[in-house]
Protein backbone atom coordinates (compact mmCIF):
# COMPACT_ATOMS: atom_id res chain seq x y z
CA UNK A 1 0.00 0.00 0.00
CA UNK A 2 1.40 3.38 -1.08
CA UNK A 3 2.26 5.67 1.83
CA UNK A 4 0.27 8.90 2.04
CA UNK A 5 2.37 11.99 1.31
CA UNK A 6 2.10 14.57 4.06
CA UNK A 7 2.36 18.34 3.64
CA UNK A 8 2.46 18.84 7.41
CA UNK A 9 3.07 16.66 10.46
CA UNK A 10 2.92 17.94 14.06
CA UNK A 11 3.72 15.77 17.08
CA UNK A 12 3.01 16.93 20.64
CA UNK A 13 3.61 20.63 20.01
CA UNK A 14 3.21 23.21 22.78
CA UNK A 15 3.25 27.00 22.82
CA UNK A 16 3.17 29.27 25.86
CA UNK A 17 3.13 33.08 26.04
CA UNK A 18 4.10 35.44 28.87
CA UNK A 19 1.59 38.26 29.41
CA UNK A 20 4.02 40.99 30.50
CA UNK A 21 1.55 43.24 32.33
CA UNK A 22 0.30 40.40 34.54
CA UNK A 23 3.43 38.17 34.43
CA UNK A 24 1.13 35.22 33.78
CA UNK A 25 1.90 32.31 31.46
CA UNK A 26 -0.82 31.49 28.92
CA UNK A 27 -0.86 28.01 27.39
CA UNK A 28 -1.97 28.70 23.80
CA UNK A 29 -1.30 25.22 22.37
CA UNK A 30 -1.03 22.10 24.55
CA UNK A 31 0.28 18.87 23.05
CA UNK A 32 -1.36 19.01 19.60
CA UNK A 33 -0.56 16.23 17.13
CA UNK A 34 -1.99 16.27 13.60
CA UNK A 35 -1.24 15.40 9.98
CA UNK A 36 -2.26 17.20 6.77
CA UNK A 37 -2.15 15.13 3.55
CA UNK A 38 -0.70 16.84 0.47
CA UNK A 39 -3.32 18.24 -1.90
CA UNK A 40 -6.05 18.33 0.77
CA UNK A 41 -8.30 21.00 2.28
CA UNK A 42 -8.13 20.97 6.10
CA UNK A 43 -9.99 23.16 8.62
CA UNK A 44 -9.09 24.20 12.15
CA UNK A 45 -12.20 25.15 14.14
CA UNK A 46 -12.86 25.96 17.78
CA UNK A 47 -13.98 28.68 20.20
CA UNK A 48 -12.12 31.98 20.57
CA UNK A 49 -8.77 31.46 22.23
CA UNK A 50 -8.65 27.79 21.24
CA UNK A 51 -5.17 28.17 19.65
CA UNK A 52 -6.08 28.15 15.93
CA UNK A 53 -4.10 31.25 14.91
CA UNK A 54 -1.12 30.24 17.07
CA UNK A 55 -1.00 26.88 15.29
CA UNK A 56 -1.11 28.53 11.85
CA UNK A 57 1.70 30.89 12.81
CA UNK A 58 3.81 27.93 13.93
CA UNK A 59 3.06 26.12 10.65
CA UNK A 60 4.26 29.25 8.80
CA UNK A 61 7.50 29.36 10.77
CA UNK A 62 6.67 32.76 12.28
CA UNK A 63 6.85 31.49 15.87
CA UNK A 64 8.56 28.39 17.27
CA UNK A 65 6.91 25.66 19.35
CA UNK A 66 8.24 25.40 22.90
CA UNK A 67 8.13 21.60 22.74
CA UNK A 68 7.32 18.87 20.20
CA UNK A 69 8.21 18.24 16.58
CA UNK A 70 6.85 20.09 13.54
CA UNK A 71 7.60 19.08 9.95
CA UNK A 72 6.27 21.23 7.06
CA UNK A 73 6.87 20.10 3.45
CA UNK A 74 9.44 17.60 4.81
CA UNK A 75 11.40 20.42 6.47
CA UNK A 76 11.89 20.91 10.21
CA UNK A 77 10.26 24.31 10.52
CA UNK A 78 11.88 24.95 13.92
CA UNK A 79 15.46 24.68 12.65
CA UNK A 80 14.92 25.99 9.11
CA UNK A 81 11.85 28.31 8.97
CA UNK A 82 13.12 30.27 5.94
CA UNK A 83 13.13 27.15 3.72
CA UNK A 84 9.47 26.62 4.63
CA UNK A 85 8.51 30.27 4.13
CA UNK A 86 10.03 30.21 0.63
CA UNK A 87 7.55 27.45 -0.35
CA UNK A 88 4.33 28.47 1.37
CA UNK A 89 1.89 31.42 1.38
CA UNK A 90 0.19 32.70 4.52
CA UNK A 91 -2.79 35.09 4.68
CA UNK A 92 -3.32 36.39 8.24
CA UNK A 93 -6.65 37.75 9.52
CA UNK A 94 -5.51 41.34 8.93
CA UNK A 95 -3.75 41.10 5.60
CA UNK A 96 -1.57 44.14 4.90
CA UNK A 97 -2.86 45.75 1.72
CA UNK A 98 -1.46 49.18 0.87
CA UNK A 99 -4.65 51.21 0.57
CA UNK A 100 -3.09 54.14 -1.34
CA UNK A 101 -1.74 51.76 -4.01
CA UNK A 102 -3.89 50.41 -6.83
CA UNK A 103 -4.87 46.76 -7.20
CA UNK A 104 -2.09 46.33 -9.80
CA UNK A 105 0.50 48.12 -7.65
CA UNK A 106 -0.31 45.87 -4.67
CA UNK A 107 0.19 42.79 -6.86
CA UNK A 108 3.51 44.18 -8.16
CA UNK A 109 4.70 44.99 -4.64
CA UNK A 110 4.03 41.49 -3.31
CA UNK A 111 5.57 39.94 -6.44
CA UNK A 112 8.72 42.00 -5.77
CA UNK A 113 8.76 40.96 -2.10
CA UNK A 114 8.50 37.27 -3.06
CA UNK A 115 11.01 37.53 -5.91
CA UNK A 116 8.55 36.42 -8.61
CA UNK A 117 10.38 36.55 -12.01
CA UNK A 118 9.07 39.15 -14.48
CA UNK A 119 8.54 36.54 -17.19
CA UNK A 120 5.94 34.60 -15.15
CA UNK A 121 4.08 37.59 -13.69
CA UNK A 122 1.84 38.38 -16.68
CA UNK A 123 0.26 34.92 -16.86
CA UNK A 124 -0.01 34.64 -13.05
CA UNK A 125 -1.64 38.08 -12.74
CA UNK A 126 -4.19 37.32 -15.47
CA UNK A 127 -5.18 34.08 -13.81
CA UNK A 128 -5.53 35.63 -10.36
CA UNK A 129 -7.44 38.69 -11.61
CA UNK A 130 -9.85 36.50 -13.58
CA UNK A 131 -10.40 34.16 -10.62
CA UNK A 132 -11.07 37.06 -8.24
CA UNK A 133 -13.07 39.10 -10.78
CA UNK A 134 -10.78 42.09 -10.16
CA UNK A 135 -9.63 42.44 -13.77
CA UNK A 136 -11.85 45.55 -14.23
CA UNK A 137 -10.44 47.24 -11.13
CA UNK A 138 -6.66 47.05 -11.61
CA UNK A 139 -6.27 50.86 -11.38
CA UNK A 140 -8.61 51.34 -8.40
CA UNK A 141 -6.89 52.14 -5.06
CA UNK A 142 -7.18 49.22 -2.63
CA UNK A 143 -8.70 51.59 -0.05
CA UNK A 144 -11.65 52.22 -2.38
CA UNK A 145 -12.55 48.51 -2.67
CA UNK A 146 -15.42 46.90 -0.74
CA UNK A 147 -14.61 44.51 2.11
CA UNK A 148 -15.18 41.42 -0.06
CA UNK A 149 -13.00 42.79 -2.87
CA UNK A 150 -10.23 43.60 -0.38
CA UNK A 151 -10.26 40.00 0.85
CA UNK A 152 -10.07 38.74 -2.73
CA UNK A 153 -7.16 41.09 -3.47
CA UNK A 154 -5.45 39.91 -0.28
CA UNK A 155 -5.80 36.31 -1.48
CA UNK A 156 -4.46 37.27 -4.93
CA UNK A 157 -1.42 39.00 -3.35
CA UNK A 158 -0.83 35.93 -1.17
CA UNK A 159 -0.83 33.78 -4.34
CA UNK A 160 1.39 35.92 -6.62
CA UNK A 161 3.83 33.06 -6.35
CA UNK A 162 2.57 29.50 -6.69
CA UNK A 163 2.93 27.95 -3.20
CA UNK A 164 2.95 24.29 -2.20
CA UNK A 165 0.99 25.04 0.98
CA UNK A 166 -1.55 27.83 1.57
CA UNK A 167 -2.41 28.88 5.14
CA UNK A 168 -5.56 31.02 5.51
CA UNK A 169 -6.55 32.54 8.87
CA UNK A 170 -10.31 33.25 8.75
CA UNK A 171 -10.23 34.71 5.21
CA UNK A 172 -14.01 35.27 5.06
CA UNK A 173 -14.48 37.23 8.31
CA UNK A 174 -16.49 40.39 7.66
CA UNK A 175 -17.36 39.25 4.13
CA UNK A 176 -20.92 39.06 2.81
CA UNK A 177 -22.44 35.72 1.65
CA UNK A 178 -21.96 36.47 -2.07
CA UNK A 179 -18.27 37.32 -1.66
CA UNK A 180 -17.83 34.37 0.71
CA UNK A 181 -19.18 32.01 -1.94
CA UNK A 182 -16.83 33.54 -4.55
CA UNK A 183 -13.80 33.16 -2.26
CA UNK A 184 -14.59 29.49 -1.73
CA UNK A 185 -14.95 28.96 -5.48
CA UNK A 186 -11.43 30.39 -5.89
CA UNK A 187 -10.02 28.10 -3.17
CA UNK A 188 -11.74 25.06 -4.74
CA UNK A 189 -10.34 25.97 -8.15
CA UNK A 190 -6.79 26.21 -6.76
CA UNK A 191 -7.06 22.80 -5.11
CA UNK A 192 -8.49 21.14 -8.23
CA UNK A 193 -6.18 22.74 -10.81
CA UNK A 194 -2.92 23.19 -8.88
CA UNK A 195 -3.22 20.34 -6.35
CA UNK A 196 -2.60 22.96 -3.68
CA UNK A 197 -2.67 21.99 0.00
CA UNK A 198 -4.80 24.40 2.04
CA UNK A 199 -5.15 24.72 5.84
CA UNK A 200 -7.85 27.19 6.89
CA UNK A 201 -9.25 28.47 10.17
CA UNK A 202 -12.88 29.57 10.12
CA UNK A 203 -15.67 30.70 12.42
CA UNK A 204 -18.24 29.50 9.84
CA UNK A 205 -19.02 25.84 10.41
CA UNK A 206 -20.85 25.59 7.07
CA UNK A 207 -17.52 26.49 5.43
CA UNK A 208 -15.71 23.77 7.36
CA UNK A 209 -18.23 21.26 5.92
CA UNK A 210 -16.39 21.69 2.59
CA UNK A 211 -13.12 20.38 4.03
CA UNK A 212 -11.84 16.83 3.77
CA UNK A 213 -10.72 16.83 7.39
CA UNK A 214 -11.55 18.94 10.43
CA UNK A 215 -9.59 19.47 13.64
CA UNK A 216 -11.64 20.78 16.58
CA UNK A 217 -9.58 22.71 19.14
CA UNK A 218 -10.49 23.84 22.64
CA UNK A 219 -8.20 25.64 25.09
CA UNK A 220 -5.14 24.71 23.03
CA UNK A 221 -5.96 20.99 22.92
CA UNK A 222 -7.22 18.82 20.08
CA UNK A 223 -10.77 17.86 21.03
CA UNK A 224 -11.65 15.81 17.93
CA UNK A 225 -10.52 15.26 14.37
CA UNK A 226 -11.82 13.53 11.27
CA UNK A 227 -13.96 14.03 8.16
CA UNK A 228 -17.09 16.21 8.60
CA UNK A 229 -19.32 13.15 8.83
CA UNK A 230 -17.34 11.88 11.83
CA UNK A 231 -17.84 15.18 13.69
CA UNK A 232 -21.55 15.22 12.75
CA UNK A 233 -21.87 11.74 14.24
CA UNK A 234 -21.72 13.20 17.76
CA UNK A 235 -25.15 14.82 17.19
CA UNK A 236 -26.79 12.13 15.07
CA UNK A 237 -30.35 11.33 16.21
CA UNK A 238 -30.43 14.33 18.56
CA UNK A 239 -31.44 17.14 16.15
CA UNK A 240 -34.99 18.46 15.68
CA UNK A 241 -36.85 21.43 14.23
CA UNK A 242 -39.88 23.00 15.95
CA UNK A 243 -42.00 25.79 14.44
CA UNK A 244 -43.47 28.24 17.00
CA UNK A 245 -47.10 29.29 16.88
CA UNK A 246 -47.87 31.94 14.28
CA UNK A 247 -46.85 35.44 15.32
CA UNK A 248 -44.35 34.29 17.94
CA UNK A 249 -40.72 35.22 17.12
CA UNK A 250 -38.56 32.10 16.88
CA UNK A 251 -36.07 33.67 19.33
CA UNK A 252 -38.72 33.42 22.09
CA UNK A 253 -39.02 29.64 21.67
CA UNK A 254 -35.24 29.43 21.37
CA UNK A 255 -34.76 31.22 24.72
CA UNK A 256 -37.36 28.95 26.31
CA UNK A 257 -35.45 25.85 25.16
CA UNK A 258 -32.02 27.18 26.15
CA UNK A 259 -33.28 27.90 29.67
CA UNK A 260 -33.37 24.12 30.23
CA UNK A 261 -29.67 23.26 29.94
CA UNK A 262 -30.27 19.79 31.45
CA UNK A 263 -32.33 18.64 28.46
CA UNK A 264 -31.25 20.95 25.63
CA UNK A 265 -27.69 21.20 24.30
CA UNK A 266 -28.28 23.92 21.71
CA UNK A 267 -31.06 25.87 19.98
CA UNK A 268 -30.92 28.39 17.11
CA UNK A 269 -33.53 30.12 14.92
CA UNK A 270 -33.72 28.64 11.42
CA UNK A 271 -36.09 29.62 8.58
CA UNK A 272 -38.79 30.82 10.98
CA UNK A 273 -38.46 27.72 13.16
CA UNK A 274 -36.03 26.67 15.91
CA UNK A 275 -33.45 23.96 15.37
CA UNK A 276 -32.46 22.28 18.64
CA UNK A 277 -30.26 19.47 19.95
CA UNK A 278 -31.66 17.44 22.81
CA UNK A 279 -29.47 15.87 25.44
CA UNK A 280 -29.01 12.11 24.81
CA UNK A 281 -30.41 11.35 28.28
CA UNK A 282 -33.37 13.77 28.10
CA UNK A 283 -36.78 12.21 28.75
CA UNK A 284 -39.41 12.64 26.05
CA UNK A 285 -41.99 13.98 28.53
CA UNK A 286 -39.56 16.75 29.53
CA UNK A 287 -39.04 17.74 25.88
CA UNK A 288 -42.81 17.68 25.26
CA UNK A 289 -43.38 19.90 28.30
CA UNK A 290 -40.78 22.39 27.03
CA UNK A 291 -42.42 22.57 23.60
CA UNK A 292 -45.97 22.96 25.01
CA UNK A 293 -47.61 20.96 22.24
CA UNK A 294 -45.42 22.17 19.36
CA UNK A 295 -44.36 19.29 17.11
CA UNK A 296 -40.64 18.46 16.94
CA UNK A 297 -39.53 17.04 13.57
CA UNK A 298 -36.25 15.05 13.43
CA UNK A 299 -33.58 16.42 11.05
CA UNK A 300 -30.12 15.31 9.92
CA UNK A 301 -27.20 16.52 12.04
CA UNK A 302 -24.93 19.24 10.65
CA UNK A 303 -21.26 19.80 11.40
CA UNK A 304 -22.20 22.69 13.69
CA UNK A 305 -24.47 20.37 15.69
CA UNK A 306 -21.62 17.93 16.25
CA UNK A 307 -19.33 20.80 17.21
CA UNK A 308 -21.79 22.06 19.84
CA UNK A 309 -22.24 18.57 21.32
CA UNK A 310 -18.45 18.21 21.62
CA UNK A 311 -18.19 21.51 23.46
CA UNK A 312 -21.08 20.60 25.75
CA UNK A 313 -19.27 17.39 26.66
CA UNK A 314 -16.20 19.44 27.59
CA UNK A 315 -17.88 21.84 29.97
CA UNK A 316 -21.32 22.87 31.11
CA UNK A 317 -22.73 25.69 28.99
CA UNK A 318 -24.94 27.81 31.22
CA UNK A 319 -27.09 30.58 29.75
CA UNK A 320 -26.15 34.18 30.62
CA UNK A 321 -28.27 36.23 33.00
CA UNK A 322 -31.76 36.81 31.68
CA UNK A 323 -31.80 40.55 32.37
CA UNK A 324 -28.69 42.38 31.12
CA UNK A 325 -29.00 45.38 33.46
CA UNK A 326 -31.23 47.07 35.99
CA UNK A 327 -33.00 49.73 33.95
CA UNK A 328 -33.29 53.02 35.81
CA UNK A 329 -34.36 55.40 33.04
CA UNK A 330 -38.01 56.35 33.70
CA UNK A 331 -38.77 56.65 29.99
CA UNK A 332 -37.96 53.01 29.28
CA UNK A 333 -41.05 50.84 28.81
CA UNK A 334 -41.54 47.45 30.38
CA UNK A 335 -41.48 44.37 28.17
CA UNK A 336 -45.29 44.26 27.99
CA UNK A 337 -45.58 47.98 27.21
CA UNK A 338 -42.85 47.61 24.62
CA UNK A 339 -44.80 44.97 22.72
CA UNK A 340 -47.85 47.25 22.59
CA UNK A 341 -45.95 50.44 21.66
CA UNK A 342 -45.79 51.77 18.11
CA UNK A 343 -43.47 54.62 19.09
CA UNK A 344 -40.98 55.36 16.33
CA UNK A 345 -37.59 55.82 17.92
CA UNK A 346 -35.85 56.20 14.53
CA UNK A 347 -37.35 57.83 11.43
CA UNK A 348 -35.52 57.93 8.09
CA UNK A 349 -36.92 59.56 4.93
CA UNK A 350 -35.15 60.00 1.58
CA UNK A 351 -31.74 59.74 3.23
CA UNK A 352 -28.84 60.50 0.87
CA UNK A 353 -25.09 60.44 1.43
CA UNK A 354 -22.64 61.39 -1.30
CA UNK A 355 -18.85 61.21 -1.37
CA UNK A 356 -18.01 63.57 -4.19
CA UNK A 357 -19.91 62.28 -7.22
CA UNK A 358 -20.38 58.83 -5.67
CA UNK A 359 -23.81 58.16 -4.11
CA UNK A 360 -23.23 55.76 -1.20
CA UNK A 361 -26.82 55.93 0.13
CA UNK A 362 -29.57 56.69 -2.37
CA UNK A 363 -32.91 57.99 -0.98
CA UNK A 364 -33.39 55.35 1.73
CA UNK A 365 -36.54 55.43 3.93
CA UNK A 366 -37.60 53.31 6.93
CA UNK A 367 -38.56 53.60 10.61
CA UNK A 368 -37.71 51.61 13.75
CA UNK A 369 -40.02 51.09 16.73
CA UNK A 370 -38.86 51.22 20.34
CA UNK A 371 -37.64 47.83 21.57
CA UNK A 372 -37.21 46.33 18.09
CA UNK A 373 -34.21 44.34 16.98
CA UNK A 374 -33.66 45.87 13.54
CA UNK A 375 -31.14 44.44 11.07
CA UNK A 376 -29.26 46.32 8.34
CA UNK A 377 -28.03 43.78 5.78
CA UNK A 378 -26.28 44.07 2.45
CA UNK A 379 -23.23 42.99 0.47
CA UNK A 380 -19.87 44.67 1.08
CA UNK A 381 -20.01 48.15 -0.42
CA UNK A 382 -23.84 48.25 -0.47
CA UNK A 383 -24.11 51.39 1.69
CA UNK A 384 -25.30 49.78 4.93
CA UNK A 385 -22.25 50.86 6.98
CA UNK A 386 -22.66 54.44 5.71
CA UNK A 387 -26.37 54.33 6.69
CA UNK A 388 -25.41 52.88 10.06
CA UNK A 389 -22.87 55.63 10.73
CA UNK A 390 -25.43 58.33 9.86
CA UNK A 391 -27.94 56.77 12.28
CA UNK A 392 -25.28 56.86 15.03
CA UNK A 393 -24.54 60.52 14.38
CA UNK A 394 -20.97 59.67 13.32
CA UNK A 395 -21.48 60.88 9.75
CA UNK A 396 -23.66 63.78 8.49
CA UNK A 397 -26.27 63.11 5.83
CA UNK A 398 -26.06 64.93 2.49
CA UNK A 399 -29.84 65.34 2.37
CA UNK A 400 -33.06 63.80 3.68
CA UNK A 401 -34.78 63.54 7.08
CA UNK A 402 -33.26 61.64 10.01
CA UNK A 403 -34.72 61.64 13.54
CA UNK A 404 -33.26 59.51 16.37
CA UNK A 405 -34.79 59.44 19.90
CA UNK A 406 -36.89 62.46 18.93
CA UNK A 407 -33.84 64.53 17.87
CA UNK A 408 -33.28 65.77 14.31
CA UNK A 409 -29.84 64.29 13.62
CA UNK A 410 -29.14 66.67 10.73
CA UNK A 411 -29.07 69.63 13.12
CA UNK A 412 -28.37 68.27 16.64
CA UNK A 413 -26.20 65.17 16.60
CA UNK A 414 -24.62 65.64 20.04
CA UNK A 415 -27.86 65.37 22.12
CA UNK A 416 -28.87 62.17 20.28
CA UNK A 417 -25.42 60.58 20.75
CA UNK A 418 -25.79 60.84 24.54
CA UNK A 419 -28.79 58.50 24.33
CA UNK A 420 -27.19 55.78 22.24
CA UNK A 421 -24.56 53.09 22.74
CA UNK A 422 -22.19 52.02 19.99
CA UNK A 423 -20.09 48.88 19.48
CA UNK A 424 -17.75 49.21 16.50
CA UNK A 425 -17.00 46.50 13.95
CA UNK A 426 -13.33 46.51 14.95
CA UNK A 427 -12.24 46.50 18.58
CA UNK A 428 -12.16 50.24 19.35
CA UNK A 429 -11.11 50.28 23.01
CA UNK A 430 -7.63 50.94 24.39
CA UNK A 431 -5.55 47.78 24.13
CA UNK A 432 -2.89 48.95 26.60
CA UNK A 433 -5.49 49.66 29.30
CA UNK A 434 -6.89 46.88 31.46
CA UNK A 435 -10.55 45.86 31.40
CA UNK A 436 -11.16 47.91 34.57
CA UNK A 437 -9.30 50.96 33.21
CA UNK A 438 -11.32 50.91 29.96
CA UNK A 439 -14.58 50.75 31.90
CA UNK A 440 -13.53 53.63 34.18
CA UNK A 441 -12.31 55.77 31.26
CA UNK A 442 -15.43 55.35 29.14
CA UNK A 443 -17.69 55.65 32.18
CA UNK A 444 -16.16 59.08 32.75
CA UNK A 445 -16.69 59.96 29.07
CA UNK A 446 -20.40 59.13 29.60
CA UNK A 447 -20.44 61.51 32.62
CA UNK A 448 -20.68 58.67 35.15
CA UNK A 449 -18.71 59.07 38.38
CA UNK A 450 -18.45 58.01 42.02
CA UNK A 451 -20.83 55.40 43.39
CA UNK A 452 -22.97 55.42 40.23
CA UNK A 453 -19.96 54.53 38.04
CA UNK A 454 -18.76 51.88 40.51
CA UNK A 455 -22.18 50.16 40.52
CA UNK A 456 -22.50 50.28 36.75
CA UNK A 457 -19.02 48.73 36.34
CA UNK A 458 -19.93 45.99 38.83
CA UNK A 459 -23.17 45.27 36.93
CA UNK A 460 -21.68 45.04 33.42
CA UNK A 461 -18.65 43.10 34.71
CA UNK A 462 -20.98 40.50 36.19
CA UNK A 463 -23.39 40.35 33.26
CA UNK A 464 -20.71 40.01 30.61
CA UNK A 465 -18.69 37.44 32.57
CA UNK A 466 -15.62 39.66 32.89
CA UNK A 467 -15.02 38.93 36.59
CA UNK A 468 -11.45 37.75 37.14
CA UNK A 469 -10.17 39.57 34.05
CA UNK A 470 -10.44 43.13 35.38
CA UNK A 471 -6.63 43.56 35.44
CA UNK A 472 -5.99 41.91 32.06
CA UNK A 473 -4.87 44.28 29.27
CA UNK A 474 -7.80 44.40 26.85
CA UNK A 475 -5.51 44.06 23.82
CA UNK A 476 -4.48 40.51 24.80
CA UNK A 477 -7.99 39.22 25.51
CA UNK A 478 -9.36 36.48 23.20
CA UNK A 479 -11.82 37.79 20.59
CA UNK A 480 -14.91 36.69 22.49
CA UNK A 481 -13.84 38.51 25.65
CA UNK A 482 -12.93 41.65 23.69
CA UNK A 483 -16.44 41.64 22.23
CA UNK A 484 -17.96 41.27 25.72
CA UNK A 485 -15.88 44.21 26.97
CA UNK A 486 -16.98 46.36 24.00
CA UNK A 487 -20.62 45.48 24.79
CA UNK A 488 -20.11 46.27 28.48
CA UNK A 489 -18.65 49.69 27.62
CA UNK A 490 -21.49 50.41 25.16
CA UNK A 491 -24.10 49.71 27.86
CA UNK A 492 -22.45 51.51 30.79
CA UNK A 493 -24.71 54.56 30.49
CA UNK A 494 -27.91 52.52 29.84
CA UNK A 495 -28.64 53.85 26.33
CA UNK A 496 -32.06 53.81 24.69
CA UNK A 497 -30.60 52.51 21.43
CA UNK A 498 -27.64 50.15 21.03
CA UNK A 499 -25.87 50.19 17.65
CA UNK A 500 -23.90 47.03 16.86
CA UNK A 501 -21.67 47.01 13.76
CA UNK A 502 -20.95 43.36 12.85
CA UNK A 503 -20.42 42.48 16.53
CA UNK A 504 -20.11 38.72 15.95
CA UNK A 505 -17.64 38.91 13.06
CA UNK A 506 -15.03 36.20 13.60
CA UNK A 507 -16.68 34.89 16.75
CA UNK A 508 -17.32 31.16 17.12
CA UNK A 509 -20.85 29.65 17.29
CA UNK A 510 -20.77 29.20 21.06
CA UNK A 511 -20.00 32.89 21.71
CA UNK A 512 -22.59 33.94 19.12
CA UNK A 513 -25.26 32.03 21.09
CA UNK A 514 -24.24 33.83 24.30
CA UNK A 515 -24.24 37.18 22.53
CA UNK A 516 -27.75 36.77 21.15
CA UNK A 517 -29.14 35.66 24.50
CA UNK A 518 -28.03 39.01 25.89
CA UNK A 519 -29.35 40.97 22.92
CA UNK A 520 -32.76 39.28 23.17
CA UNK A 521 -32.93 40.13 26.88
CA UNK A 522 -32.00 43.77 26.18
CA UNK A 523 -34.82 44.01 23.65
CA UNK A 524 -37.28 42.55 26.17
CA UNK A 525 -36.30 45.38 28.55
CA UNK A 526 -37.12 48.01 25.92
CA UNK A 527 -33.68 48.76 24.47
CA UNK A 528 -33.79 49.22 20.71
CA UNK A 529 -31.09 47.27 18.84
CA UNK A 530 -29.75 48.26 15.41
CA UNK A 531 -27.36 45.65 14.05
CA UNK A 532 -25.36 44.99 10.90
CA UNK A 533 -24.18 41.43 10.27
CA UNK A 534 -22.86 39.13 7.56
CA UNK A 535 -24.13 36.04 9.40
CA UNK A 536 -27.47 35.71 7.62
CA UNK A 537 -28.71 33.20 10.19
CA UNK A 538 -28.59 36.07 12.71
CA UNK A 539 -31.24 37.95 10.73
CA UNK A 540 -33.69 35.38 12.17
CA UNK A 541 -33.28 37.07 15.57
CA UNK A 542 -34.44 40.41 14.16
CA UNK A 543 -38.02 41.68 14.30
CA UNK A 544 -37.49 43.36 10.93
CA UNK A 545 -34.63 43.80 8.49
CA UNK A 546 -33.73 45.89 5.47
CA UNK A 547 -31.43 44.76 2.68
CA UNK A 548 -29.44 47.40 0.83
CA UNK A 549 -27.44 47.10 -2.39
CA UNK A 550 -25.83 49.74 -4.54
CA UNK A 551 -26.95 52.37 -2.01
CA UNK A 552 -30.65 51.52 -2.43
CA UNK A 553 -33.11 49.71 -0.19
CA UNK A 554 -34.04 46.52 -2.09
CA UNK A 555 -36.09 44.63 0.53
CA UNK A 556 -37.69 45.31 3.92
CA UNK A 557 -39.84 43.32 6.34
CA UNK A 558 -39.85 40.54 8.91
CA UNK A 559 -37.62 37.52 8.21
CA UNK A 560 -40.77 35.66 7.07
CA UNK A 561 -41.67 38.50 4.68
CA UNK A 562 -38.10 38.68 3.32
CA UNK A 563 -38.15 34.97 2.52
CA UNK A 564 -41.47 35.59 0.73
CA UNK A 565 -39.97 38.49 -1.25
CA UNK A 566 -37.19 36.14 -2.32
CA UNK A 567 -39.79 33.76 -3.73
CA UNK A 568 -39.38 31.46 -0.77
CA UNK A 569 -42.63 29.51 -0.74
CA UNK A 570 -40.44 26.60 0.27
CA UNK A 571 -40.47 26.73 4.08
CA UNK A 572 -36.86 25.49 4.25
CA UNK A 573 -35.43 28.55 2.44
CA UNK A 574 -32.70 29.99 4.68
CA UNK A 575 -32.05 33.69 5.18
CA UNK A 576 -28.73 33.31 3.36
CA UNK A 577 -30.48 31.80 0.33
CA UNK A 578 -33.12 34.57 0.46
CA UNK A 579 -30.43 37.25 0.72
CA UNK A 580 -28.47 35.88 -2.26
CA UNK A 581 -31.63 35.58 -4.38
CA UNK A 582 -32.75 39.14 -3.66
CA UNK A 583 -29.33 40.71 -4.29
CA UNK A 584 -28.69 38.63 -7.43
CA UNK A 585 -32.15 39.57 -8.79
CA UNK A 586 -31.56 43.29 -8.19
CA UNK A 587 -28.16 43.15 -9.84
CA UNK A 588 -29.61 41.40 -12.88
CA UNK A 589 -32.24 44.17 -13.11
CA UNK A 590 -29.49 46.80 -12.97
CA UNK A 591 -27.58 45.02 -15.76
CA UNK A 592 -30.73 44.79 -17.89
CA UNK A 593 -31.37 48.52 -17.37
CA UNK A 594 -27.77 49.33 -18.37
CA UNK A 595 -28.08 47.19 -21.51
CA UNK A 596 -31.36 48.91 -22.44
CA UNK A 597 -29.76 52.36 -22.04
CA UNK A 598 -26.79 51.39 -24.19
CA UNK A 599 -29.03 50.34 -27.13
Amino acid sequence: MEQMQLALAATGIYKRFLVKKTSQITQAVAGVSMEVPAGSLTALVGPDGAGKTTLLRMFAGLIKPDDGHLQVLDVNVVTDPQRVQDRISYMPQRFGLYEDLSVQENLDLYADLHGVPQEVRGQRYRRLLEMTDLIRFTQRPAGKLSGGMKQKLGLACTLVRSPELLLLDEPTVGVDPLSRRELWEIIGQLIDEEQLTVVITTAYLDEAERCARIHVLEEGKLLAEGPPDEIRQHARGLCFVATPTQGQPSRVLQAQLLDDSRNIIDAVPQSGAVRFIRHPHARQQDIDALLSGIEAIPVEARLEDGFMVLLREQYQMTPPDTLPFERSAPSAPTSEENRQSDEKIIEVRDLVRKFGDFIAVDHVSFSVQRGEIFGLLGPNGAGKTTTFRMLCGLLPATSGFLRVTGVDLRHARAPARRRIGYVAQKFALYGDLTVQENLEFFGGAYSLSGERLRKRIQTVTRLFDLAGREQSPSGVLPGGFRQRLAMAVGLLHEPEILFLDEPTSGIDPLRRREFWRRITALSEMGTTIIITTHFMEEAEYCDRIVIQDNGRLVAMGTPYEIRGQAGGKDATLTMEEAFIRIVARERERDKSAERALSL
